[in-house]
C-alpha cells in the first residue's frame, strides 16, 4: 500500500510540473513564436495640474496629450488630471518627488521652498514686456534654474516655462496714478516675502488670501484691492467687486514643467525626445493662448463699463519702478545677482 502511495504522490507531481510548464509556454508566447504583447503597453505619463479643463493650461496639456499619441504612436500616452483630480497645491511637488505623478505645471513660487532664485517672478518691473519673458523662458539664463542643482537633488528636472501673463493692480477706493496711491490700501496677495515687502515699499497693506476666496474677500471689504492677470479679472468676475484697474505690468504669473527626473530619464531616448518635442509645440500652443485669452479679457473689462482703466505713461510708470527699489535692495541677494542682471541682458 505504501509502494502504491508513493507511485501515485510521484505522478500526481510530474501532472502538476507538466502543466505549470505548459502555462509558462503559453505566457511567453504561442508555439509559432509571437512576442508577449505586454512588452507594447504604453508608457503612462501622469500629468497633474490644479487648474480647470478649459483654462489656458488645462487647454495646453490636453493637446500636449494629443501630441504626445500621435509623435509616439501610442508608444506613450500621458493622462492628464485638471482640478486637482489628484493632488492639490499643497502636496503635488510632493506628489512629482515620490513618483505618485510625473509631470506637474505649478506657479513657479511653489518652487521657492526648494530654490529662493524662484522669487524673480514677483521681482517688479523686472520683465519689460512679454517678448522680453519669452526670451528668458527660452535661454541659458533659465536653465540656471530649471536643472538646477536644488531640483535634481529632490529629483526633479524643469522642462520648460508656460505662462499666464502680466499682473495688474486694482481696487475698490480710488484710481492708481502714482505710487501713493497705493497707500493705506489692503491687497489680496500670494504668499511670499517679495510681495509682502512690495506692498511695503508701496505703504499699502497685504493678507494672503487663496485664489478660491479672493472674490469673497473684496466683496466683503476685508481687502481692497488685488493685483492679477486679465484673464483672471475677468473670469473670476472680479468687475463686479473692483472699481479701478491700472495697467502696471509690475510682476508676472508664470508656470512651469517639471517632471520626476528618474522617471523621465528612464524613458527609451527616441520615445523622449518624442515627447519633448509634443512639449515645445504644446507650449508654442500655451503661450499663444495666454496672450489671446488676456487680450480678450482686457476688451470685456474696458467693455463692461464696471471698471475705469488707467494705463500709464512712462513717466508714471517710472516713478512705480523707482519706488520699488527697496525690494531690489532687500531681495537681490537671496535671488542673485547673476539670474537678475542675466535677465535684464535679455531686454
Amino acid at each position: 500500500m505504501k509502494k502504491f502511495l508513493l507511485l501515485a504522490l510521484i505522478s500526481m507531481f510530474a501532472i502538476v510540473a507538466a502543466a505549470c510548464s505548459s502555462d509558462k509556454d503559453s505566457s511567453s508566447g504561442s508555439s509559432d513564436g509571437e512576442k508577449d504583447t505586454s512588452s507594447d503597453k504604453p508608457i503612462i505619463i501622469k500629468f497633474s495640474h490644479v487648474t480647470a479643463i478649459d483654462s489656458v493650461k488645462g487647454k495646453a496639456a490636453d493637446r500636449f496629450a494629443e501630441l504626445v499619441a500621435e509623435k509616439t504612436d501610442g508608444k506613450a500616452k500621458v493622462e492628464v488630471y485638471p482640478s486637482s483630480q489628484l493632488y492639490g497645491d499643497a502636496d503635488e511637488l510632493d506628489a512629482l518627488v515620490s513618483g505618485n505623478v510625473h509631470m506637474i505645471a505649478p506657479s513657479v513660487t511653489k518652487m521657492v521652498k526648494l530654490d529662493p532664485r524662484w522669487q524673480y517672478v514677483d521681482m517688479p518691473f523686472l520683465f519689460e514686456n512679454q517678448e522680453h519673458a519669452h526670451k528668458f523662458f527660452e535661454s541659458d539664463v533659465a536653465q540656471t534654474i530649471l536643472n538646477s542643482d536644488q531640483l535634481k537633488n529632490n529629483d526633479i528636472m524643469g522642462l520648460a516655462f508656460w505662462e499666464n501673463g502680466f499682473k495688474h493692480f486694482s481696487n475698490n477706493k480710488h484710481e492708481m496714478k502714482a505710487p501713493e496711491d497705493l497707500k493705506g490700501l489692503k491687497f489680496r496677495a500670494q504668499a511670499g516675502k517679495v510681495l509682502e515687502s512690495q506692498f511695503n515699499a508701496l505703504k499699502a497693506g497685504s493678507a494672503t488670501i487663496s485664489f478660491g476666496e479672493t472674490y469673497a474677500a473684496l466683496q466683503q471689504g476685508t481687502v481692497d484691492g488685488q493685483e492679477n492677470t486679465f484673464n483672471n479679472f475677468d473670469t473670476q468676475k472680479y468687475s463686479e467687486v473692483q472699481k479701478y484697474l491700472t495697467v502696471s505690468e509690475h510682476g508676472r504669473l508664470d508656470y512651469g514643467i517639471f517632471v520626476n527626473k528618474t522617471f523621465w530619464e528612464g524613458m527609451p531616448e527616441d520615445i523622449r525626445a518624442q515627447v519633448e518635442e509634443a512639449l515645445k509645440e504644446a507650449t508654442e500652443l500655451e503661450w499663444q493662448l495666454a496672450n489671446d485669452e488676456n487680450e480678450a479679457s482686457f476688451e470685456n473689462i474696458k467693455n463692461s463699463g464696471k471698471v475705469e482703466v488707467t494705463e500709464l505713461t512712462e513717466e508714471e510708470r517710472q516713478k512705480f519702478v523707482d519706488a520699488l527699489q527697496p525690494v531690489y535692495d532687500e531681495f537681490s541677494d537671496d535671488i542673485t545677482p547673476e539670474l537678475l542682471d542675466g535677465i535684464r541682458d535679455l531686454k
